[in-house]
Formats: structure tokens, sequence, C-alpha cells
């Protein structure tokens, strides 16, 4: 698992969240890792590994999520040749393979109760037994495991070993998510950006423009670090102007004004009437911000000056083509940005 174990973060949460790792790190016990996804639950485990006496052994990962059920158990326990069809020879498991190092097994919560009970047998007594072996086979290894599932709730439905979630819960680290994270979006934009700059050769960082960093923090970041910088670097190599901070962003890769239609037969399904006494839906978006208005005028000229920095943005500060995209003639643009003040202190040539 070759990765950048770095971690870049200045918030309380966060850093709270790595000092617990790294307490963690020198116990040969298991450690579970909570989180969303793109949170950093595999550089958890890095350093879980390499702060540890096992640092130079194997750090052995396996996605459970990427396996299908019936190859689940031969991945992480082996097979002997012949022991069924496509076994052709034996094959050492990723315990086996992690003997003395670590185990990060990935989306645990995927795993099957069959698997469950073998990797229960696997932790409590050190030793697997490949499919087709009479015999188990001793191992030393340390595990972390990762999943973004509610691994107690799932257990008390029974669809979780709660056994098995005692072994593996010596230390649980719940990494939080990057909205909460304050005064982190902003460092972590700064770092991508440069990064991916210097990557396309430019001779300078021109920083982010004020709208587009609080265009940053206001987003919800629902695939966290991992969406941040698929955004940032997306952001920095379409922009051309190198001597101007950067302008726009695009949240959505797939938005676009040709973005293929839903077919017909769906989008009948959709508009089909809803069941008597259900909710109809509602075009009117999150009712809690509408009532929290209490100025009208300025919560309008609000939502237009940021679909007039959106479509400036979107065009690159090209004022002809915004004012075609929105429908305005170029003088009601220029009237619309002087009136909010949108080029203020900059050279609006």
């Amino acid at each position: 698992m070759k990765r950048e174990s770095h971690f870049i973060g200045q918030s309380g949460a966060f850093l709270d969240a790595v000092e617990r790792a790294s307490r963690a790190a020198p116990m040969s016990r298991p450690v579970l890792v909570i989180g969303e996804r793109g949170t950093g639950k595999e550089l958890i485990a890095e350093r879980l590994h390499h702060l540890s006496s096992r640092w130079d052994e194997p750090l052995v990962t396996m996605n459970c999520a990427a396996l299908p059920e019936t190859l689940i158990e031969a991945e992480l326990f082996g097979h002997e040749a012949g022991a069924f069809t496509g076994a052709t020879k034996a094959r050492a498991g990723r315990f086996e393979e992690a003997d003395k190092g670590t185990l990060f097994l990935d989306e645990l919560g995927t795993l099957s109760m069959g698997a469950q009970e073998r990797l229960l047998r696997a932790v409590e007594y050190g030793e697997v037994t490949r499919i087709g072996a009479s015999r188990p086979v001793r191992v030393d290894v340390r595990i972390v495991a990762a999943t973004n599932d509610d691994l107690p709730k799932l257990a008390a439905k029974g669809e979780f070993r709660a056994d098995l979630l005692d072994r593996l819960s010596f230390e649980v680290i719940t990494l939080p998510p990057l909205r909460v994270r304050e005064g982190d979006i902003g460092v972590l934009a700064e770092h991508f950006g440069r990064r991916m700059a210097a990557e396309l050769g430019w001779d300078g960082w021109p920083g982010f423009a004020p709208h587009v960093m609080a265009s940053l923090e206001d987003y919800a970041w629902p695939g966290n670090v991992r969406e941040l910088r698929n955004v940032i670097e997306r952001a920095v190599y379409r922009w051309d102007d190198w001597g101007q901070p950067i302008a726009h962003v695009q949240f959505d890769p797939f938005d676009s004004p040709w973005r293929p239609r839903e077919p017909e037969h769906r989008r009948s399904a959709a508009a089909a009437p809803a069941p008597s006494g259900s909710t109809p839906p509602s075009n009117l978006g999150h009712t809690g911000d509408l009532d929290a208005i209490t100025d009208l005028r300025a919560a309008v000229d609000s939502h237009e000056r940021a679909i007039l920095v959106h479509a400036l943005g979107r065009h690159r500060w090209n004022q002809r083509q915004t004012a075609r995209a929105l429908g305005l003639t170029y003088d009601q643009l220029r009237h619309a940005i002087r009136k909010h003040a949108i080029l203020e202190g900059q050279d609006e040539a």
C-alpha cells in the first residue's frame, strides 16, 4: 500500500485522531478505524504500522468489498492445490503474507458471516488454515480494520458478529469529516493547489480568489479530503492565467449543459402520482434556509451576486461570454458587476 503518509491539518478534532493513532501504534493490538469515505483511513493504517515495532515487516492490505464472497476466504487464508475449481496450485493467503507485520482490512463491514467466523478464530488463536488443508499455520499478525459502517448497530441486528467486534475494538479511532475540521479546508486547498501548480511547471502560485475560498469553505464535501483534492487539482489544471488568482472551481465534474438526459420512461415513472398520504416533492430547496431569511432584498442580492461570480468564473471572467450565458446584454452585466462590487479593487480590464 504505497501512499503519501503525511498528514495535513490543524483542527483539534483531526489532530486528536492522529495523536490517538500515534499512541496506539506501539501496541500489538487490533485497531478499528471508523470514518466516512475519503477521510484518510488508509493513512491512519500506515501510521499505525510505521510507528510500531513491525515497521520493517510487511504491511498487507485487502479491500473486503472488492472481492466476491466466494473468494474472500481463499484470499484471506489461502488454499491448497485442488481445493476448489481453478485452484491449480497452493497459494498463501493475506494472513501468511502479513506474518510478523500488519494486515489492513478495509471495508470490514462487507465480510460475510462465514469469513467473520474464520477471522475470529485467526484473531483469537493466531492460526489460519488454508482452504483444503488439514493443519493450521501459526501467524503473528497485527490487524487494523476500517469501515464507514456502524458496526455496533450491525452487531445488534445480527448482521455482524459481536464477538469479532469485541476482539477488533481494543482501540477505535474515529476520523472527523472534512466539513467539521475548522480551518483545514484552506490549508489543504493551498497544499493541493501548490503541488498541482508545480506538477504543471508554473513559475509561481497565484492562490485562489476570495470568492473561490468562500465557496470551498461553504461546500459540504461529502467525499471529504479525496473530493477536495480532485476539485482543487481540476481547478488548477484548467486555469490558464497563471498570473491571476484561480477564480473558478467546479465541484461536480459531470455538470454540463450537454449532460445526457434521463431516458423518457424513467422520467415518466418519476412523474407518476405519489401514493395517497405521501409528502409531495418540493422544489423550494432547504426550507430551513428560507425560514432564516429576515431581509428579502439582502437575500436576493446575495443570491444574484453568487450567480454572477459563479458564471464569471465558469467563463474565465470573459464578460461578453458571461452575458450571453446569462441572457443579459453586455451593458446589463456591467451594471450588475458594478452594483455588487464584484471587481472592486481589481483591474476590470
